[in-house]
């Protein structure tokens, strides 16, 4: 009887071990929609985990993370590129980090529409950045459209707060 219960057990260990070794490799999802990666890098090694404390360093040090638009803008006004080129200073002297670049639009608008208006405004940046010296495979695009308001409100505060790309560092 003991000499079964032995046979019995190693048997079923053999088999989950075989049953785990035969397994598929883990695989990450795919990326969002609204994600670009940059070229020369696969989709797969993008992992976008936030690192708040190097968060707050940006902050800190270029004054914000975050840009604003106009109604239906994207293109960046003076005060906007003087905050982008400060953040592009911080990333260059921190050149192991990289950044999420995500575009968002105030609730205004079919969703769709401001799913392309967030990816513009946040390619503008991200464009900005890249023009400063940013290398741009550092640089992943998200567009969250009016997913994701700061502001809550159907008034032009709210708005103008939503109307904005953040940058987000990630790891």
């Amino acid at each position: 009887m003991r000499k079964t219960l032995i046979a019995l057990s190693a048997a079923a260990l053999m088999t989950t071990a075989c049953a785990r070794k035969a397994a598929e490799p883990e695989t990450l999802p795919p990326a969002e929609a609204g994600t670009e990666v940059p070229p020369g890098v696969d989709p797969a090694d993008v992992e976008l985990t936030e690192l708040p404390a190097m968060q707050a360093d940006l902050v800190a040090k270029a004054g914000s993370d975050t840009v604003y638009f106009g109604t239906d803008e994207h293109s960046l006004d003076s005060a906007s590129q003087a905050t982008l080129a400060a953040q592009a200073r911080w990333m260059l002297a921190n050149p192991r980090v990289r950044a999420s670049i995500e575009g968002h639009a105030d609730e205004r608008g079919t969703r769709e529409y401001n799913m392309a208006l967030g990816e513009r405004r946040a390619n503008a940046a991200r464009d900005y950045l890249v023009s400063q010296g940013v290398p741009v495979t550092r640089l992943i695009v998200t567009s969250w459209g009016k997913e994701k308001p700061v502001a809550a409100g159907s008034d032009e505060t709210a708005w103008a707060q939503n109307r904005r790309a953040v940058t987000v560092i990630v790891r």
